[in-house]
């Protein structure tokens, strides 16, 4: 009896062991307070917040597709909005800030989505907040605090709502109500944005068990006060939301009904509500025995790109997400080559919704081609809330860099692929194909031969600016003409003659030993980024082992070590799927390993760069893993899985709640 016992001791032991460190692996530690420091945003698909290592400090909060101008008669650019999570605390009379922290850490818990600080605060207190952006409420966050008293001190907190720059003429005041017997003071805060008059409005208060002993005072902004004895604590919460224009005609009294709800909901079922939606989130999720770096790597890689998007807004994801002002917070063709491809393996809601952006959008890209002589749509480079081209004029990307269009319409096609869904495909996917399809008709040229050009581009290389016959562009092209046949005929629609004629003859140059030429003369440019291999996948156009290694070996030093990450993701993809792991698993690493930033990880476009949170190399680098590792293809028959292999050191890979039947898959070393 007493070795059963020891021997079930031991395997408690060791399932506890193991589940400890499962737990850990949803986290990522910060300690050093004086270390070099990125911050990483904590987002619900509507607002973003971003927490940084000062005690309480927040640097902004972004909107989700809230326009106005970046500067007189400028380019539209997202806005930071009207900021209602700061706190200002002080102990004893003296403010708390950075310069008597000790014990100092911060946390990202992944799982519930939480950013997570404590410290010791001059021997005085110990102090621990917790920020979320609610998933439950996405105008809103939540803070929540607790101080415990190392001695008998007294303790002040005001509420300082900051308005930044891009607003005029700020106003505020507060709001009483009655919320369950209790009086609940709201402050709000509104302005204008300065170029469009954009609406935006803050509303903000402190909530706390009733204790008779907290003073509360308005100030222009709001204060609570209370005395606390030593071995004594204190807790209290910080419920905010942020309204604007874009989502409501009267956004000044939405966000105070926001706090209202959230006030009489309750902590816990606000929490409890949150957690149950990143829990839904979390059905889809890649699991790697045998390598903890890439585990969190690739879970915080999903994390963002979860944050940062929600099913049903009918909104898509710029390359930097809801952490910053990067590119304006303009669409690209990051969303729909690298961002969207892992959602519609993994989140067939947020796949959705960033298809709806672009049907939402299909008459203002007709009315471009319609602008530039062409006919069907002609989708912008970069795009706003309004689908027009906003890219800045100095840059010919706005103006040339048409595969956008191409991309687009794959997107399209290989959503009903994974769903089967004929309803949708008939009155909005195969509209937009279409209309895409006779854009590259009248974009075309015919040459003597027979053979079709499409002259005068800036190909996915960006370096490469105003020339013929780009590789990408044209398979990408040719890719839509095939797939919007195939939508018409399950629509049946009987199409055009020409579309098959074109998509037969497009020009794809070539060398003499058979590599891929990028454009009509390249010669062996330094290049920005992948573009010829992108036949190879995604486009699903070149197919045999032997030209797919002869492309891979001629780009990998061609590319720009200091270019976007989503090249060697790309790379490491086929590599994978030509069973040669080692090479795959070092391009894997060099695809977020360089670009990775202190003291989370959160990754910058470029190898040294400093512009985190890059979510378009978050989206090669989980395309890494689900389509080359584990082999995951979409077919025009739905999933398949190709052979591939793992890196050597992984013991198994299993990806979870794929596609809309959340299938599971796996690879195992062999």
């Amino acid at each position: 009896m007493r070795n059963l016992f020891i021997v079930f001791f031991c395997l408690v032991s060791v399932l506890t062991i193991k589940a400890n460190g499962q737990e850990s692996l949803w986290k990522i530690q910060a300690t050093d307070y004086q270390g070099t420091y990125y911050g990483a945003a904590v987002a619900n698909g509507g607002i973003g917040i971003l927490p940084w290592k000062e005690p309480f400090s927040i640097h902004h909060v972004m909107l989700n597709h809230v326009f106005d101008a970046a500067g007189p008669q400028d380019v539209s650019r997202v806005l930071r909005g009207i900021n209602p999570f700061n706190l200002q605390m002080q102990i004893n009379g003296q403010m708390v800030n950075g310069d008597n922290v000790s014990e100092w850490k911060q946390c990202i818990d992944m799982r519930e989505a939480t950013h997570n600080t404590s410290f010791t605060y001059g021997g005085k207190a110990n102090i621990a907040y917790s920020i979320c952006a609610l998933r439950n409420l996405p105008y809103a966050g939540l803070i929540r605090v607790e101080v415990k008293a190392l001695e008998d001190m007294y303790l002040s907190v005001a509420n300082a709502v900051d308005v930044p720059d891009e607003y005029k003429n700020p106003e505020s005041k507060q709001i009483s109500v009655n919320v369950d017997g209790n009086e609940l003071k709201i402050v709000r805060t509104w302005a204008l944005s300065k170029y469009r008059e954009q609406e935006v409005s803050a509303s903000s208060a402190f909530i706390y068990d009733k204790n008779p002993n907290v003073q509360q005072q308005y100030n222009g902004a709001n204060r609570i006060s209370v005395s606390i004895k030593k071995g004594e604590k204190f807790a209290f919460s910080l419920l905010g939301a942020v309204c604007t224009g874009r989502d409501f005609i009267d956004p000044y009294n939405e966000s105070d009904r926001e706090v209202i709800y959230g006030a009489k909901e309750g902590l816990n079922r606000l929490m409890n509500g949150h957690r149950k939606l990143w829990n839904e989130l979390w059905e889809g999720d890649i699991m790697i025995e045998g390598d903890d770096e890439a585990q969190r790597a690739v879970r915080f890689a999903f994390y963002n790109l979860y944050s940062n998007a929600r099913k049903g807004s009918r909104l898509s994801i710029s390359p930097f997400g809801l952490s910053a002002q990067g590119y304006n917070g303009h669409i690209f063709w990051d969303t729909e080559f690298w961002m969207y491809p892992p959602m519609l393996f993994m989140n067939q809601g947020i796949a959705r919704t960033m298809m709806d952006y672009r049907t939402d959008r299909l008459e203002a890209a007709c009315q471009r081609a319609l602008s530039y002589g062409y006919d069907g749509a002609m989708f912008p480079w970069e795009s706003d809330d309004a689908g027009e081209e906003s890219c800045p004029t100095w840059a010919l990307t706005g103006a040339f860099e048409h595969h956008i269009t191409a991309d687009i319409a794959i997107a399209a096609w290989n959503y009903y692929c994974m769903n089967g869904d004929k309803r949708w495909l008939r009155e909005e996917g195969f509209p937009l194909m279409e209309k895409a399809a006779e854009f590259w008709v009248s974009r075309v040229e015919k040459n003597k031969d027979g053979s079709y050009s499409i002259r005068n581009v800036v190909c996915a290389d960006e370096y490469a600016e105003g020339v013929d016959d780009n590789a990408f562009t044209n398979g990408a092209a040719m890719r839509t003409l095939q797939d919007a046949a195939k939508a018409a005929a399950i629509c049946g629609v009987k199409v055009p003659a020409i579309w098959k004629e074109i998509a037969s003859k497009l020009r794809i140059p070539k060398f003499e030993d058979g590599v891929t030429m990028e454009y009509e003369g390249y010669n062996g440019q330094i290049i920005k980024q992948a573009d010829a291999n992108l036949l190879v996948y995604p486009l699903n156009l070149i197919t045999r082992p032997e030209e797919i290694r002869k492309d891979l070996e001629y780009y990998e030093d061609k590319i720009d070590k200091t270019g976007p990450a989503m090249s060697f993701s790309v790379l490491a993809l086929q590599y994978a799927r030509l069973g040669e792991s080692e090479k795959a698993y070092e391009l894997f690493v060099q695809s977020y390993r360089p670009n990775q930033l202190p003291p989370f990880g959160v990754i910058s476009e470029g190898a040294g760069g400093t512009n985190p949170y890059f979510v378009t190399g978050a989206g090669g680098l989980l395309q890494t893993v689900i389509n080359g590792f584990c082999g995951l293809e979409i077919t025009d028959n739905g999933i398949k899985q190709l052979s591939s292999k793992l890196p050597k050191h992984w013991k198994k890979l299993t990806i979870t709640g794929v596609g809309k039947d959340k299938k599971t898959y796996s690879r195992i070393q062999k």
